[in-house]
C-alpha cells in the first residue's frame, strides 16, 4: 500500500481550492441535434423541441432555456403543451407519453418527469391496437384523447394517466351512427388527427386515414356529423370560428369543409390541388389563418409537384395574390403559426411562421411586406457549414466590440426588424461581467463571430475569404432570384449550407488581437491571411508573398492538393476585416499553428513540414526553417490524400515491439554469473520501489524514435520578450514546438517605431531543445521573475495588466504530451517536470493558462494550468511548481471529436462540441459561471375562461 501513499494535505490549501475550483457543465449552446419534434404553448409562449436521443428543451424569451432527458433515451414523437398549464406530454417511439411540468422547488422553478405511462391492450391484442398515432389534450385540462392504429380513441386522465375504459371511442362505435352504404366500403384505419371544436369543447373532429372525419359529441357519445373525402387524409385544422375546417391530404389537396347543423353528412365546399395538375407529393399539415381584411393566409407543407420537384422540403404561405413556397435546405421536421391567442378576438392575425427543419430553426416575419426572415437570438446553426476550429477571445475592449457589430448589422439588412415573436418567460441572469467572443473557423472558408458572453451564443459578424481566391461558384449567383413566372414560387432560406465550393478554403486557425483589431486565419491549402478591421467597404489590392519551407531540402516531391488560386487585380471587400496580405506556403500543406504578435506586427505560421516569419508590416517574408526528417515522406502526401502507407505502419509498430524487447532483454543483463544478476535485478527492483513509492502508478515511457512520421510537424508557435541569449538583456524572440518533440527559439531584432518602416526585422536561431522521450510538444510558456506567464501583446499598453518582472530570472515551461518541464533561462537547464503520462496513462491534448479568482474575495486570484487529456478529464496543475490540484472527468474518452474541438477561455471556462451542431459549456471556476436563471409566468384561468397571471417562479436551469 505505500505506493498509494500521498504526503499530508494543507488544510489550508485544501480550502482554498474550494474556493477557487469548481466544475460544472452549464448550458449546452448552438442547434439540437437530430431535432424530431416541435411543440409551443401560446399561452406561456414558450417553445419545446424533442430530439432522437430523448432530449426536450424549451424555450421562450432571449435566456429562458429549459432542459430534460427522457431515462429511455427513445425518439421524441410528438410534444403537446396542456392548456393554460405549465405541463407539456411527450409521446416517445416506444409508445411512452411523459408529463412533464415547470414546477417551483426551493424558490426556482425547474423542469421535472412527472408521470410516465405506456398504453396498455388487452391479452393477446397486436401492438397496432394501442400504438398511438394522435395526441389531444383537452381544454378542460383533464383528460388525454390518444388516437391509436387500430382507429380506437382512449380517453387518459391527467395527471394520474389512469385509462377511462367507459370512455373509449371504438371504431364500432363510430361506422354504427354511419350510414350504411358508407360503412361499408370503407374502414376507418388508424386515427390520423384528433382536433377539439374552437367553441364547444363538448365536440372533437376525429380524422381517419381512409379520408372518413367523424364530430363526435363527447357528452352524448354520438357522431353529429360525418365527411368524406376521396383521398388519403393527412391532417386537420379547425377555422376559427368553428363554422368550417380545412383537411389536408396524400395526393397534395387540401379541402374546405363546412359544419352545420342541419345535416349530417356534408359535402365540401372546396377542393384545391395548389400545384396541381400534376401529381403531387402529400400536404402533411395546414393552417387557415384569417385576417381584418378577409384575405385568410393558408400555410401548408409539402403538396410539390412529385416528378420535378419531390426532392424539395417546402411550407408554402398564401395570402391572396401573394404566393411563396420557402424551400429549406434539410427536411422539415415540423412548424406553428404564431397567432392571437385571445378568445375574445374575432381573426387569427398571424405574426410569424415558425419552422424547425433538421439542421436549423427559421422564423418568418409575416407581418412586413416581403415575408423576410427573423435573425434567431439562439438556437444558431454552428454547422451550417461544418465547424473546423474554434478560437475564444476574452473580454473585449467596448470599441472593438462595437465596430464588429457594426459591420455585422450591415450584413443583417435583409432580416426582419421584428422583435423575437417566442417571447415567454423573463431572463433574470445578471448581466455578463465582460463581453466575450468566439470565432469558429469552417469548411467553406468562412469565420464567424459569435457573443458568447451568456446564455444565448448569438451571432454578430461573418467573415468570407472566399473572394481572395478564384473558385468555381460564381459570387454572383443569387439563389433566391426567381423569375417572374417561376412555378412554383420557391424561395431559399435558412443558412446551412453543408456543402463547400473547395475543400481547400476549410479555415484551420484563428488568432485574433483585441486590442489592435488585426486578424490572422490560416486554411487547408497553406494560405495565411492577415486581416485588419475596417469600418467601410473598401476596394484593394492584397499582396502576396510565398513561403517556401522546403527551399533548402532536395528530393522532396509534394504529392498533396494544389494552392489556391488567388484573384488579379483589387478586390471590393465589405465593412468588417479585410485580408491585406496573404502569406502561401510551399509545399501547400493544412497549417497547424499560427502566432499574431501585433505590437511587433509579425505574424508566424507552421505547416507539417517546417514554420516562418512574416513581417505584416513591411509585407516581408523574414524566415523559414524546413523542420522535415529525412525519412518522413508521409507528410508530403497532404491531407486530402486517402492512401495512407500501411507498410510503413506496420514497420514502425514491430520496430517499436522489437526495441522493447531488445531494451528490457539489455535490463535483465547479458553476461555474468547467476549471483550477480540476482543482486542487479534486486537492486533494479529496490530502486523501482523507490521510484514508485515517489511517483505513484508510474509505466515505462518508450522513447519515440526519429523516424516516426510527421515528426516535423509544428505543433505550437509563441513569441515572448525574454531572456535568451544572456542574463542581462531581453529581446524578442519567437519559440516553435515540432511533434517530434523538438523547440526551436529565435532571437529576433524589431526595429524601433521610428525606424521600423526602414529596416528589416532580422531573427538568428538560438537555441534548439530535443526531448528525451520526443513526446510532441503542445505548448510554450515563459514566466517573468514573479514566476507569472507574460502578458498579451499590447495588454499593458492599455493598462490591463502590469509590466512583466524582466528583474528576476525568467523560466521557459515546456509542455508535450506526456510531460510538463520547467527549465531556467537564458541556460535552458532543467529545473523542475512533473510525468503525467507515466501516472494514467493518458496525453496531454489542450493545454492554457487560466486565471482562477475566489468566490469569497476579490482579492485573491491565481494563474494555473487548465489541462485536457486523451481520456477526456481536465485537470488543474499549479504554476510554477506543476503540482496537480484537481482532476474532473469532462468528455467521454470515446469521443474524440469532442476532445479535439474544446477550446478554453482565459477565466476558466471552455467550450467542446457534443455534436456537429452544438457547444457544450463548462466552467472550472466558483467565480466565472454562465447559466440560464429565469422567471416564468404561471397561467392562472378564472372561470369566464380569462388568462391572468400567478406570480412567476425563479428557475434556475442547471443540467444535472
Amino acid at each position: 500500500m505505500r505506493r498509494f501513499l500521498r504526503p499530508g494535505h494543507d488544510p489550508v490549501r485544501e480550502r482554498l481550492k474550494r474556493d477557487l475550483f469548481q466544475f460544472n457543465k452549464t448550458v449546452e449552446h448552438g442547434f439540437p441535434h437530430q431535432p424530431s419534434a416541435l411543440g409551443y404553448s401560446p399561452f406561456l409562449r414558450l417553445m419545446a423541441i424533442g430530439t432522437r436521443s430523448g432530449a426536450i428543451k424549451l424555450y421562450g424569451a432571449p435566456g429562458v432555456e429549459f432542459m430534460g432527458l427522457h431515462e429511455e433515451n427513445n425518439t421524441v414523437m410528438q410534444i403537446h403543451f396542456i392548456p393554460d398549464q405549465c405541463q407539456l406530454v411527450t409521446l416517445l417511439d416506444d409508445n411512452s407519453l411523459h408529463l412533464w411540468s415547470l414546477k417551483q422547488h426551493g424558490g426556482a422553478s425547474e423542469l421535472r418527469e412527472e408521470h410516465r405511462f405506456t398504453l396498455k391492450g388487452p391479452p393477446g391484442s397486436p401492438p397496432s391496437a394501442t400504438q398511438v398515432t394522435a395526441v389531444l389534450p383537452h381544454s378542460s385540462r383533464e383528460v388525454l384523447y390518444l388516437g391509436t392504429e387500430s382507429g380506437n380513441i382512449f380517453v387518459v386522465e391527467l395527471p394520474s394517466f389512469r385509462v377511462l375504459e367507459d370512455r373509449t371511442i371504438t371504431p364500432e362505435a363510430v361506422l354504427q351512427r354511419i350510414p350504411e352504404d358508407n360503412c361499408n366500403r370503407r374502414s376507418c384505419e388508424l386515427v390520423e388527427a384528433l382536433r377539439e371544436h374552437p367553441k364547444n369543447p363538448d365536440q372533437i373532429l376525429i380524422g381517419y386515414s381512409r379520408a372518413l372525419i367523424v364530430l363526435w359529441d363527447l357528452q352524448n357519445n354520438k357522431a353529429i356529423h360525418h365527411f368524406l373525402g376521396s383521398q388519403q387524409l393527412e391532417n386537420l385544422y379547425w377555422q376559427r370560428d368553428g363554422s368550417k375546417f380545412i383537411s389536408c391530404h396524400y395526393d397534395g389537396s387540401y379541402t374546405q369543409w363546412p359544419v352545420s347543423s342541419d345535416n349530417r353528412q356534408s359535402e365540401p365546399l372546396e377542393n384545391t390541388v395548389p400545384y396541381g395538375p400534376f401529381p403531387c407529393k402529400a400536404i402533411s399539415k395546414i393552417y387557415w389563418q384569417t385576417t381584418k381584411n378577409g384575405l385568410p393566409y393558408i400555410i401548408f407543407q409539402g403538396g410539390m409537384p412529385r416528378a420535378s420537384y419531390g426532392d424539395r422540403h417546402s411550407i408554402s404561405v398564401i395570402h391572396g395574390s401573394q404566393q411563396t413556397a420557402f424551400d429549406f435546405t434539410s427536411r422539415v421536421i415540423d412548424f406553428f403559426i404564431i397567432f392571437s391567442s385571445d378568445p375574445a378576438a374575432e381573426f387569427d392575425d398571424p405574426s410569424a411562421l415558425v419552422v424547425l427543419a433538421e439542421e436549423e430553426l427559421v422564423v418568418i416575419d409575416l407581418k412586413s411586406a416581403g415575408w423576410p426572415a427573423v435573425h434567431p437570438p439562439y438556437l444558431a446553426s454552428l454547422h451550417c457549414s461544418a465547424i473546423t476550429c474554434s478560437h475564444h477571445v476574452s473580454n473585449i475592449p467596448l470599441k472593438l466590440w462595437e465596430r464588429i457589430i457594426s459591420a455585422g448589422s450591415k450584413q443583417n439588412i435583409h432580416y426582419s426588424s421584428m422583435p423575437w415573436p417566442i417571447d415567454g418567460g423573463t431572463n433574470i441572469a445578471p448581466d455578463p461581467p465582460q463581453r466575450d467572443l468566439l470565432l469558429t473557423g469552417h469548411e467553406d472558408g468562412t469565420v464567424r463571430f459569435w457573443d458568447a458572453s451568456g446564455v444565448c451564443l448569438h451571432l454578430l459578424y461573418k467573415l468570407s475569404t472566399v473572394k481572395v481566391f478564384l473558385t468555381d461558384a460564381d459570387p454572383n449567383d443569387n439563389m433566391n432570384t426567381l423569375g417572374e413566372d417561376e412555378w412554383p414560387p420557391l424561395r431559399k432560406v435558412g443558412t446551412f449550407d453543408p456543402y463547400s465550393d473547395d475543400p481547400r478554403l476549410g479555415i484551420q486557425k484563428i488568432y485574433l488581437c483585441k486590442y489592435s483589431g488585426y486578424l490572422a486565419v490560416a486554411g487547408t491549402a497553406g494560405q495565411v491571411l492577415v486581416m485588419e478591421l475596417n469600418d467601410e467597404d473598401a476596394e484593394h489590392v492584397v499582396d502576396h508573398a510565398e513561403a517556401d519551407l522546403l527551399q533548402d531540402q532536395e528530393g522532396y516531391r509534394w504529392k498533396g492538393h494544389e494552392k489556391l488560386k488567388t484573384r488579379d487585380g483589387p478586390v471590393r471587400f465589405e465593412a468588417g476585416f479585410q485580408p491585406f496580405v496573404l502569406v502561401q506556403c510551399q509545399p501547400p500543406a493544412v497549417v497547424t499553428s499560427l502566432a499574431l504578435h501585433s505590437e511587433w506586427k509579425l505574424v508566424a505560421f507552421g505547416t507539417s513540414h517546417g514554420f516562418g516569419l512574416f513581417d505584416h508590416q513591411q509585407k516581408r517574408l523574414v524566415f523559414v526553417k524546413c523542420t522535415l526528417h529525412p525519412s518522413d515522406q508521409l507528410a508530403l502526401e497532404g491531407p486530402l490524400s486517402r492512401v495512407k502507407s500501411l507498410k510503413k505502419s506496420l514497420r514502425q509498430s514491430f520496430r517499436r515491439i522489437r526495441r522493447s524487447r531488445v531494451s528490457s532483454r539489455k535490463r535483465r543483463g547479458g553476461g555474468g554469473n547467476a549471483s550477480e544478476v540476482q543482486e542487479a535485478n534486486a537492486k533494479f527492483d529496490q530502486d523501482a520501489l523507490q521510484e514508485m513509492e515517489l511517483a505513484p502508478v508510474q509505466r515505462k515511457i518508450e522513447a519515440r524514435s526519429a523516424e516516426d512520421s510527421f515528426t516535423g510537424f509544428v505543433r505550437t508557435l509563441y513569441f515572448a520578450d525574454t531572456f535568451l541569449r544572456d542574463s542581462s538583456r531581453h529581446c524578442p524572440s519567437l519559440w516553435a514546438g515540432t511533434n517530434g518533440g523538438t523547440v526551436y527559439a529565435f532571437c529576433l531584432r524589431v526595429p524601433p517605431a521610428e525606424r521600423r518602416m526602414d529596416e528589416p526585422v532580422r531573427a538568428e536561431q538560438a537555441k534548439e531543445i530535443q526531448l528525451m522521450h520526443r513526446a510532441p510538444v503542445v505548448g510554450i510558456l515563459v514566466l517573468d521573475g514573479r514566476s507569472t506567464p507574460l502578458p498579451e501583446p499590447l495588454e499593458v499598453a492599455h493598462d490591463l495588466s502590469k509590466s512583466p518582472d524582466m528583474q528576476g530570472s525568467h523560466q521557459l515551461l515546456v509542455v508535450s504530451e506526456e510531460q510538463f518541464k520547467v527549465f531556467t533561462l537564458p541556460k535552458v537547464s532543467s529545473k523542475l517536470k512533473l510525468k503525467l503520462t507515466a501516472l494514467e496513462g493518458c496525453r496531454v491534448r489542450k493545454v492554457t493558462v487560466a486565471n482562477f479568482g475566489s468566490c469569497k474575495t476579490d482579492d485573491y486570484s491565481e494563474n494555473d494550468l487548465a489541462v485536457l487529456t486523451n481520456l477526456g478529464d481536465i485537470q488543474i496543475i499549479s504554476l510554477p511548481f506543476l503540482k496537480l490540484q484537481i482532476r474532473y472527468p469532462c468528455i467521454r474518452k470515446e469521443d474524440v471529436s469532442g476532445i479535439a474541438s474544446c477550446v478554453f477561455t482565459k477565466y476558466g471556462q471552455g467550450f467542446y462540441l457534443i455534436s456537429p451542431s452544438e457547444f457544450e459549456r463548462f466552467s472550472l471556476s466558483t467565480k466565472w459561471l454562465v447559466e440560464p436563471r429565469c422567471i416564468v409566468d404561471m397561467p392562472e384561468v378564472t372561470s369566464n375562461n380569462h388568462v391572468q397571471n400567478k406570480s412567476g417562479t425563479e428557475n434556475a436551469a442547471r443540467k444535472s
